[in-house]
C-alpha cells in the first residue's frame, strides 16, 4: 500500500504542479483519515494523491520545499524515518 499526503495548505510550483507546503501527514487512498487518527475532512487538510509521503521529508524530499513541519505521529506510523538508523535494543545490565 502506497503512502501518500495530506497537508495543511499547498502552492504551485514553477512547472504548475500543486505540492503541499505547512504540516503535512500521511495518508492512504481510499481513507478519509490520516495514519495518526486525524480525519482529513473536519481538519481541513488538502489531500494530494500524486505525492508520495517519502517526497515530503525536508531532509531528503523532492518536493518538501515549503513543509513546515512532519507529523511525529504519522512519521511513527509508517514505520521509520529515511535515511536513519532503527532503533535497536541494548543490554542495559553489562
Amino acid at each position: 500500500m502506497r503512502t501518500m499526503v495530506a497537508a495543511t495548505d499547498s502552492w504551485t510550483d514553477p512547472d504548475g504542479f500543486r505540492t503541499p507546503a505547512g504540516e503535512v501527514h500521511a495518508w492512504l487512498l481510499g481513507t478519509n483519515q490520516t495514519l495518526c487518527g486525524v480525519p482529513v475532512e473536519k481538519a481541513r487538510l488538502g489531500r494530494f494523491s500524486h505525492v508520495e509521503w517519502a517526497d515530503v521529508q525536508p531532509a531528503t524530499g523532492r518536493d518538501a520545499d515549503r513543509v513546515t513541519s512532519v507529523c511525529r505521529r504519522c512519521l511513527a506510523a509508517t514505520g521509520h524515518r529515511r535515511d536513519e538508523k532503527r532503533w535497536t535494543r541494548t543490554d542495559p545490565r553489562p
